[in-house]
């Protein structure tokens, strides 16, 4: 093959994959694709793989987390071993999972002790880079509604804490689509951080009036617990899980740090929002202390491509 790609110029899929064939051989255009490319089933888009990582975007993403991608590794809280267990009990075979929107692949790695494969994707290009690297996991960087994969191929779709960010009439197509008959489908998000009364009001009064204005529109699906986030299955009853860490402030400061309406604050502000809510926690949290903090987990699971029809 002695045809170079054809590149549009103009839509982001292609100005990103002639960004990445640039980073990874400067006279791409010059000469045959190398076998370090590979043409995406149904897309005809290419996809750059370098080691662990597979570059694959496809279609504009809404990027929430790239500026505190360093730190989303250190501070976010784990999700129980329970969990990933109970999903692969329900899963049709444990040949490969797709873990959608990985971020720094903390679910993909507890995934990858129960599936023989798991392919990781998101949309952001510095999370892959900071993901936790696991000998059974390959990372991609590609969206939740266009991923590449082949249909029918996947038995578990996990999302974790992202779905709230889709296009979720995109997004269920395409889990339909890859999902094997019977795949699982298992979306989760966790909110309402437990660990005193005196604390979660002034948390409250932080996260929903203070930075109210810098949350993006999906973290209200989070605020309500998934309730309200749009799902066009037949639910499967699920049990309760929860994350526990046991954190001292400095820890919970990071955590906040993570989120996304604290770095929308400070790229408006040039301002560090945290200089308003220390002294709130200054009598309520000493520097040394360790508290426990709980989350409930909001988990909705559906199985795909059962025979009946989908409501989508």
């Amino acid at each position: 093959m002695n045809s170079s790609p054809d590149f549009c110029n103009k839509c982001t899929s292609c100005l990103f994959f002639k960004a990445g064939a640039n980073v990874y051989d400067k006279n791409f255009g010059n000469q045959e694709r190398p076998e370090s490319f590979q043409t995406l089933p149904r897309t005809g888009k290419l996809a750059v793989q370098s080691g662990y990582f597979t570059f694959a975007v496809l279609m504009e993403f809404k990027d929430h987390f790239s500026r505190q991608a360093d730190i989303y590794l250190k501070a976010r809280p784990t999700y129980p071993e329970d969990l990933f267990e109970y999903l692969a009990s329900i899963s049709p075979a444990d040949e490969l999972c797709w873990d959608c929107a990985t971020g720094n692949g903390q679910a993909a790695t507890s995934l990858a002790k129960h599936f023989k494969k798991i392919i990781a994707s998101d949309g952001s290009e510095k999370q892959i880079a900071n993901a936790i690297k696991t000998e059974n996991v390959e990372y991609r960087v590609g969206t939740a509604e266009e991923s590449g994969l082949e249909n029918n191929s996947i038995d578990l779709i996990a999302v974790a804490t992202a779905a709230h960010w889709f296009n979720h009439d995109l997004f269920y197509k395409e889990a339909i689509r890859v999902a094997k008959p019977n795949g699982v489908l298992a979306v989760w998000t966790y909110s309402g951080a437990k660990i005193s009364a005196e604390i979660e009001e002034v948390m409250e009064w932080f996260m929903y009036e203070y930075l109210y204005d810098y949350w993006p529109d999906g973290r209200w699906y989070v605020r309500n617990k998934y309730e309200t986030l749009p799902f066009p299955f037949e639910p499967v009853k699920t049990p309760d899980f929860f994350c526990r860490m046991n954190w001292n402030k400095q820890q919970w400061l990071n955590y906040v740090m993570s989120w996304s309406s604290y770095t929308n604050y400070v790229a408006k502000h040039n301002a560090d929002p945290i200089d308003f809510l220390l002294p709130k926690l200054k009598s309520l949290w000493n520097d040394d202390e360790i508290k426990e903090v709980i989350w409930p987990l909001h988990l909705k699971c559906a199985q795909l491509n059962t025979g009946s029809r989908n409501k989508t």
